[in-house]
């Protein structure tokens, strides 16, 4: 099989195959974990961070391991309110991260009990942007908002809400003028 390109975005930078599909909305490493329910969000880092140092907080005395599924990677300029126009990009601001809806933000793995963790994990989503939802090993994954299961598989996601009627090669020829006179 022959090499083939990747896909890449505007900017060129390679499109993330994660946001299309509904790999990312499952847990990988832990039992628990926390999910982004409305809409596409950009995080701080101090967003993220308060947030771990939440469950950290709550959680303490307790075995565990944290998982972290997202990561601040992108870098926010500004420049201020009161400048023209031009004359660059801005000044460093902070770091956030774009997250998709329905993405998994944090897994916790650990002899914990559920109401203990549910409670840590709904206490760090107070302190993030937009509105969250706890997660257990073996719930459904996500496309967008739509649970798949109970019968909603990815490909019926994925199929065109309208069929597209086929074109009949004589009525498109009668509608058309001849180029030649007859």
């Amino acid at each position: 099989m022959a090499p083939t390109l990747a896909k890449t975005g505007s900017t060129g930078s390679l499109l993330n195959s994660c946001t299309t599909r509904a790999c990312c909305t499952t847990l990988v490493w832990g039992e628990y974990g926390i999910r982004l329910k409305d809409t596409d969000r950009r995080i701080s880092a101090a967003h993220l961070k308060i947030a771990d140092e939440t469950i950290k907080k709550r959680l303490r005395g307790m075995k565990y391991r944290l998982y972290h599924r997202v990561a601040a990677n992108i870098g926010v300029y500004t420049s201020g309110n009161d400048q023209r126009m031009g004359k660059g990009k801005g000044s460093f601001d902070y770091w956030a991260a774009r997250v998709p809806v329905s993405r998994i933000l944090f897994e916790l793995k650990g002899e914990v009990h559920e109401q203990v963790v549910r409670d840590a994990f709904r206490l760090a989503g107070n302190k993030l942007p937009g509105q969250y939802e706890f997660v257990k090993k073996g719930d459904p994954p996500v496309m967008g908002i739509t649970k798949l299961g109970n019968g909603v598989t990815e490909e019926e996601l994925r199929r065109p809400r309208k069929k597209l009627p086929e074109p009949n090669i004589m009525s498109t020829a009668a509608r058309i003028p001849a180029t030649t006179p007859v």
